[in-house]
């Protein structure tokens, strides 16, 4: 212990630099004539670095990412201190990340494929194509922790399960314990020696934790549309995903597990401990996405990892309202369809104030109460990344990192401010 935080002390501090992509198809960060063309200011975009630096020199955070885009074009590309402590490695530009629940956009998209294609509308239900799902029932709370169940009011949709308001949620709820008894306790699903099917079928067996349609509840819903996304194409979703979606838009990096000899790229989660300190959490040895473990359940909800570069295409994607470099995934209606809220006042916070297919919108950037624009959306993951895509502004905004537990750290959140105050015109 004395030894890493020797290395905290001695590698965070080192200034980050400015690091061109390491292969010819990744952007090159921009001067500064090109920075003011695209109407940023680059004295601005000083205050985002020295806020990461300053975490960075503080021991609170080991490294992270930062990617801003305009017009489709590169006005900020920065990474910040070390993927690897303990080995003095920096932040590379092509550093692979656990991106956890980022991974839900590309879920909805495969679905929203298969919608576009007439395979199923949004109002239909799940157990359709799941049939395990036909008697579901939802938990009601009793006393001492207890519950009793009901039937479901309505039936589970697929626009709930992309709008999670399905009633699944990640174990909170009347029906916690049994939840946690059952093994569904938390969005991390590697490592289970099941199929994506008999995991869905399992946990279709639990009660919901609220009526289907009636509130906002994350949780495993996107998992249960990969399952939907299997069973309309005819593909396990790891295929469908790589097939239709990642290979098409050329995004090399992202997958659901990592080939051993990407291992050295993948950045090491470092987090908070109870006192405040930066420690290590886990490195390529000992996590689930390499190594020789179970590569059969493939989590829509939590199970990706990618790169800052592969990230920023599919987000372009969508800005571009569903094409990308002459390869169309979905057309501009289905885009705007997923951007709109379908959650009318039931999910509000200092992201957003509606849920839309897969992400957070903005409706009003004043009931937010945060900078941001209408129509703009995001989200991030457990890891403590942060991604918006603004149309009005024409603007993408990434910040990757490896941060879990985060202690009581808002830097993903400020540093979407510290985007948005370098952009002057």
């Amino acid at each position: 212990m004395k030894r890493l935080h020797l290395l905290l002390a001695l590698a965070l501090v080192a200034t980050p630099v400015v690091a061109p992509y390491a292969h010819a198809d990744q952007p090159r960060v921009p001067n500064a004539t090109a920075v003011a063309k695209a109407g940023f200011s680059a004295e601005r975009l000083q205050r985002l670095d020295a806020a990461i630096e300053e975490q960075v020199r503080l021991q609170q955070l080991a490294g992270g990412i930062v990617y801003i885009a305009r017009d489709g074009k590169p006005v900020h590309f920065r990474t910040y201190g070390r993927q690897d402590i303990e080995n003095d490695k920096p932040m590379r530009p092509d550093a692979i990340f656990r991106i956890a629940s980022m991974s839900k956009a590309l879920t909805s998209v495969a679905a929203m494929m298969l919608y576009e294609e007439g395979r199923f509308l949004l109002k239909d239900p799940v157990a359709k194509f799941i049939p395990a799902f036909a008697n579901a029932q939802v938990a009601v709370a009793g006393p001492d922790q207890s519950f009793t169940t009901e039937k479901t009011k309505q039936a589970i949709t697929i626009r709930d399960l992309l709008r999670h308001t399905a009633g699944m949620t990640y174990g909170n709820g009347p029906a916690g314990a049994a939840y946690k008894a059952a093994g569904f306790k938390d969005w991390y699903l590697l490592g289970n020696d099941e199929t994506l099917e008999q995991w869905v079928n399992r946990f279709a067996a639990m009660p919901l934790q609220g009526q289907p349609g009636e509130q906002w509840q994350y949780g495993y819903a996107t998992d249960v549309l990969g399952r939907v996304v299997e069973v309309v194409s005819g593909m396990p979703l790891d295929r469908f995903i790589a097939e239709r979606i990642t290979g098409p838009l050329g995004m090399n990096d992202t997958s659901f597990f990592l080939p051993p000899e990407k291992a050295d790229r993948l950045a090491n989660v470092y987090g908070m401990d109870g006192r405040g300190k930066l420690t290590l959490q886990e490195t390529a040895a000992n996590s689930d996405f390499v190594g020789s473990g179970p590569r059969k359940l493939f989590s829509g909800g939590a199970g990706l990892l990618s790169t800052t570069r592969d990230y920023a295409r599919f987000l372009q994607m969508l800005l571009n309202g569903g094409t990308l470099d002459g390869v169309r995934l979905l057309a501009p209606k289905t885009v705007a369809l997923m951007r709109s809220n379908h959650t009318g006042d039931k999910f509000r916070t200092m992201d957003g104030d509606g849920f839309g297919l897969g992400f957070w919108v903005i409706q009003n950037p004043g009931a937010v109460g945060e900078v941001g624009s209408e129509g703009a959306f995001g989200w991030g993951s457990a890891y403590f990344p942060q991604y918006v895509v603004d149309p009005k502004e024409r603007l993408i905004i990434i910040f990757m990192t490896q941060h879990r537990p985060a202690g009581n750290s808002n830097l993903n959140q400020r540093i979407k401010v510290l985007a948005y105050q370098a952009l002057i015109k």
